[in-house]
């Protein structure tokens, strides 16, 4: 039987290979589980994933859509951005909700923590439930260009299950809050 607390793996060897404002890359020399030599490249992200599902008292949420380059093409998401990992995530998550859709939420509530990619990074995902919205002014910041657009719940839904929203974080939350908050 696998002792699940143990690790496998034996680093004999790291050398950071990039660093950044955002994420820093090491490339690992590495016994592997089955004693053999290899590498092994690890992206360390410097802030959390942050990500919101903003849904008001008619059961609209709120996507942001952008051209993603790492993509090459456009993205409906959930709002979502970077926070400090010295930051309370509650506060990061707030920020983003008023940066890129100009709302204030009154309730907020943890619905999920999740990797997106831990085969190559350790980046840790925070998603929240935001209710209770006031509409302000969005204050994006320079390097975005947002459009910001108010739908139907079970639209949004349908573009997850379609194939049209594809980001790891919006297609995760809008699944968690159909099987948990809004499942009829």
């Amino acid at each position: 039987m696998i002792q699940e607390s143990k690790n496998p793996w034996k680093i004999i060897h790291s050398t950071k290979v990039y660093d950044n404002n955002w994420i820093s890359v090491t490339e690992h020399q590495v016994i592997n589980p089955s004693a053999g030599k290899g590498i092994y490249g690890i992206v360390h992200f410097k802030n959390y994933a942050i990500g919101i599902v903003a849904i008001d008292v008619h059961q609209n949420i709120y996507l942001v859509g952008q051209y993603r380059l790492p993509l090459m093409q456009y993205s409906w998401e959930i709002p979502e951005g970077g926070g400090k990992l010295d930051t309370n995530p509650l506060d990061s998550a707030k920020r983003e909700l008023l940066e890129e859709t100009g709302l204030i939420a009154q309730q907020w509530e943890e619905i999920l923590r999740m990797h997106l990619s831990n085969s190559v990074s350790n980046e840790l995902s925070i998603i929240y439930l935001a209710t209770g919205l006031q509409q302000f002014t969005p204050e994006p910041e320079e390097t975005e260009q947002l459009q910001v657009k108010k739908i139907p719940f079970n639209e949004a839904y349908e573009m997850v299950i379609k194939g049209v929203i594809t980001d790891a974080i919006s297609v995760a939350a809008i699944l968690k809050i159909k099987l948990l908050h809004l499942g009829h």
